[in-house]
């Protein structure tokens, strides 16, 4: 499996995703959108955006290991937070985000939504490529 990053440099600058991934392997994995459950479906957090990125990206790193896939492989993620402001939030997302992807950065879409499941902050979907 191989990903390009690339930053094109007639877009501009990015500092927590990549603006185009070109990626070349074997198969696709996706990951439904994750959220801020424990194992038992209970909801982590209630009312703390960062607590909830933080459940929301571990669920998602042991989605992609069921998968066989590794965070690495990762090339695009679609992030959906209520109330989306983002001087407030994306910082908080982005310190969740390096917890499973370090230095890599997938190309990514943040949607601000007006609601997901009652009381749920954010959600994370993915697709991998792997070989």
């Amino acid at each position: 499996m191989t990903l390009k990053c690339i930053n094109p440099s007639n877009l501009p600058p990015q500092q927590t995703y990549t603006q185009v991934v070109v990626a070349t392997g074997s198969k696709l994995v996706f990951v439904a959108g994750q959220e801020p459950e424990d194992i038992n479906g209970n909801l982590v957090g209630h009312g703390d955006l960062a607590a909830q990125a933080r459940q929301v990206y571990a669920n998602l790193g042991r989605a992609l290991a069921a998968a066989g896939a590794e965070p690495k492989e990762v090339a695009r993620i679609t992030i959906y937070v209520v109330n989306y402001e983002r001087d407030e939030c994306l910082p908080i997302i982005e310190e969740a985000r390096k917890t499973l992807f370090g230095d890599h950065k997938p190309a990514d879409v943040i949607l601000g939504v007006t609601s997901l499941s009652p009381g749920y902050l954010i959600e994370v979907d993915a697709i991998a490529v792997i070989d």
